[in-house]
Formats: C-alpha cells, sequence, structure tokens
C-alpha cells in the first residue's frame, strides 16, 4: 500500500481487526520510510457493478458517491454514524447479491430510499426531493400524502 503521506510504495501493516459492522478489514499501517501511520479499510467485493443512468450512460458503481449523497440527506440529522455506515453496506451488498453487473440508476435510487425511510423520515424527504427532482411544495405535499409521513393531527397540523 502507497503512503499517503510521502508516496513511498511500501508500507508495513501494524493492527488488523474486524471494522465495527464486520463488512471490512481496518488495518493501521506505518511507512518505513516518513514512519507516517495511516489506516486503510478493505472490503469484500463480490462483483464489479455498472449503474445505467436514465439517459443511457454507464459509470462504475461508486460507494463513496452513495456515502456522500446518503450523508447529505441525513446532514444534521441525530443519527449515529455507525447506523449510516452500517446502512450503506447494507445497500452495497444488496445491490452486488442482485445477481446483475448492470443496473438500473432507479433501482439504486429506490433502495436508498427504502432504507432512508426506515432510518429517518426527515432524511428520506431530503433523499426524495433531490432524487424524484421535486420543483414546488406542491409535489412535496403529494408525495408525504402517498408516504403516509404527512398525518398530522386532525386540525391539519
Amino acid at each position: 500500500m502507497r503512503c499517503p503521506f510521502c508516496g513511498h510504495a511500501e508500507s508495513q501493516v501494524k493492527d488488523s481487526r474486524p471494522s465495527e459492522d464486520g463488512a471490512a478489514i481496518r488495518r493501521r499501517r506505518m511507512c518505513p520510510e516518513c514512519e507516517g501511520r495511516f489506516t486503510t479499510f478493505e472490503r469484500v467485493q463480490l462483483r464489479e457493478l455498472t449503474i445505467v443512468k436514465r439517459a443511457g450512460r454507464r459509470a462504475p458503481f461508486d460507494r463513496d458517491k452513495l456515502a456522500r449523497s446518503i450523508a447529505l440527506a441525513t446532514r444534521k440529522r441525530p443519527i449515529e454514524p455507525e447506523r449510516i455506515e452500517k446502512m450503506i453496506s447494507t445497500i452495497v451488498r444488496q445491490l452486488e447479491s442482485m445477481g446483475e453487473t448492470e443496473l438500473p440508476s432507479s433501482a439504486v435510487g429506490e433502495l436508498i430510499m427504502k432504507h432512508l425511510k426506515s432510518l429517518d423520515d426527515v432524511a428520506y424527504v431530503r433523499y426524495a426531493s433531490v432524487y424524484r427532482d421535486f420543483r414546488e411544495a406542491g409535489e412535496f405535499a403529494t408525495f408525504l400524502g402517498e408516504e403516509g409521513l404527512n398525518d398530522g393531527d386532525e386540525d391539519g397540523r
């Protein structure tokens, strides 16, 4: 593993252990050249996934992009980072186990929405507003009504 500090081609593994969710191996490494220490994560990748966009363009699946979009939706929400990381790992495993190497972006978006809905309603609506490309407030109201999230009390609040 190349050192991120000095670029030296080799590094020594000082400690290995499973990550919190058990889906990765966490390795503490040290560079013999600059003695910098850093952490890497090793994950099992069942297959290379390609995402087919709405316009037909193909792009390799990017776990980091998935994590960034979920981070935006869950920003400033009272959700433990471990729960978010576990959800991301679960989504990736589900995508890899679908048996297809090419997946439509809509399948990925719907899977993310399903997991966010069970995690946090606000994060779910935030993600859905971007994913479904809401343009006006009426679209939010319609969506909330369809999803059963607009269950105010009897005086309409």
